[in-house]
């Protein structure tokens, strides 16, 4: 067979397979039960079986060659410095900002780490508000502050505020008599460059893991909206609330699925969003620096400092992210765990299954059978989580059910494991004992069980 006629042959083959799992992608949903389901696979097809220190930063299967191209830049933006100088490459940074690039704070396409007493914050950060909404039913910035506090800024710049970080212990036992501590973060913000309102209101953020998001991205609104009781009128004490916040590229509105207070409706405007707030780099969504109105705005480069192609790549490389696989599904103490999960009521909100809607135009994600343990809804998690603080339709006791899947591998990728918005709880046990509000049920269940089955319950959520 000459040269040409084997190309040819090989591309027709390819194009056969393409097309076969472009249609299979495509093809209506087919209904299946839990148990009829491989768990193993957390992302459908798209799921990666690497459990060491890249889980979070595998690439989407089967991505075609330009797909995949498209995958490194976006891969090259995310770890992107930025600067001031504008002699440099990416130039842009500030004039106020918490941080130089997107992957100082999602390391590893992870969490970040929750400061320790006396550090300075690295990867959370911290919000501002004011009693009130904006015109878009979102937060009111702070006056001379806006909506994030930003603690760095460029040479010539005031930053805003330092900020003093301590936790204060909460004891507490087991229904065994097992005895745990607790820490609870403090936040005194020092050096203001003009004094803040006496009414701030402050909420500390956690960077969260990116990986997966292009799947809960798929998740059609109306499986998410089946999901929601507001009312509670199956009266089984779980409600569960849509948070419907402003899309601007849309400019209407819609589901918000990212931030821990889901007010966040697609991964391009979460992306926008951090470069504007986060690193003070202004962008076709959001072309305004964050500086607006205050003296520190004197030095800003007055014109859009990230191109749109940078933008889009740096969303698609998040959109194309693969879940960590699960491990020892079939060991006996991680079935256990499973059953333990259920039954003390986690799965009320942490609802593992989903099936994504059929995209035609997107087949990576289409039509995949996922286990993000999520319901992507506001849920009330009781007094000491809350930041009192109104985020569109959350209230400060309301935060989204965060995913449970590739939590196990968070400290073979980032080095810790810090959970909850602000990062307080040092393990997963810790982070159930925080739980409140509609969870206070499942955490007083939690801590009623022997300690066999709690260490059966962490290991299947180890497994995740």
């Amino acid at each position: 067979m000459t040269h040409k006629k084997l190309f040819i042959v090989i591309g027709l083959v390819s194009l056969s397979v393409g097309l076969t799992n472009f249609f299979s992608a495509c093809k209506k949903a087919v209904a299946l039960t839990e148990d009829e389901l491989n768990e193993w696979y957390s992302g459908g097809v798209q799921t990666a079986f690497n459990s060491g220190s890249g889980a979070y930063s595998q690439e989407f299967n089967g991505l075609p060659i330009y797909k995949s191209i498209l995958h490194g830049m976006g891969d090259a933006g995310f770890e992107a410095v930025f600067n001031s100088d504008p002699n440099q490459l990416n130039y842009g940074l500030g004039p106020l900002y918490n941080n130089v690039s997107c992957a100082s704070c999602h390391v590893g396409d992870g969490r970040g780490k929750a400061p320790e007493a006396g550090e300075n914050l690295n990867s959370l950060l911290l919000r501002l508000s004011i009693e009130g909404t904006n015109p878009h039913g979102g937060p009111m910035g702070a006056p001379m502050f806006g909506g994030q506090l930003q603690p760095r800024a460029i040479l010539g710049a005031q930053v805003e505020a330092n900020v003093d970080v301590q936790y204060t212990t909460v004891n507490g036992a087991y229904a065994d008599g097992e005895t745990y501590q607790l820490r609870k973060p403090v936040y005194t913000l020092t050096n203001t460059y003009t004094a803040l309102p006496a009414n701030v209101l402050v909420s500390a953020r956690m960077a969260s893991p990116i990986f997966g998001l292009g799947l809960l991205e798929a998740i059609s609104a109306a499986d998410i909206q089946k999901q929601a009781d507001e009312m509670d009128l199956n009266q089984d004490g779980i409600s569960g609330k849509v948070n419907w916040v402003w899309d601007v590229m849309n400019q209407t509105y819609s589901i918000g699925r990212f931030g821990w207070k889901a007010g966040m409706p697609s991964i391009i405007q979460q992306s926008a969003g951090a470069y504007n707030e986060d690193m003070g780099v202004t962008n076709f969504i959001f072309p305004v620096e964050s500086s607006i109105d205050q003296p520190q705005h004197a030095l800003s480069k007055g014109k859009q400092e990230l191109s749109d192609s940078i933008l889009f790549a740096v969303a698609y490389y998040i959109k194309t992210l693969a879940v960590p696989g699960r491990r020892d599904v079939d060991k006996p103490e991680v079935k256990q765990g499973k059953m333990i999960f259920n039954k003390v009521g986690c799965n009320a909100c942490h609802k593992s299954y989903y099936t994504t809607q059929t995209d035609v135009i997107y087949p990576e994600v289409s039509n995949q059978h996922i286990f993000p343990y999520t319901d992507l809804l506001l849920h009330d998690m009781g007094d000491d989580l809350s930041d009192h603080r109104q985020d569109n339709k959350a209230s400060g006791n309301e935060w989204r059910t965060a995913p449970l899947w590739g939590i196990g591998l968070s400290k073979t990728v980032n080095g810790h494991n810090n959970f909850l918005h602000d990062g307080r709880a040092r393990s997963i046990s810790e982070a159930i004992l925080w739980h409140g509000g509609e969870a206070e049920k499942s955490k007083l269940a939690y801590k009623n069980l022997s300690k066999a089955d709690r260490t059966a319950l962490i290991a299947f959520l180890q497994s995740l």
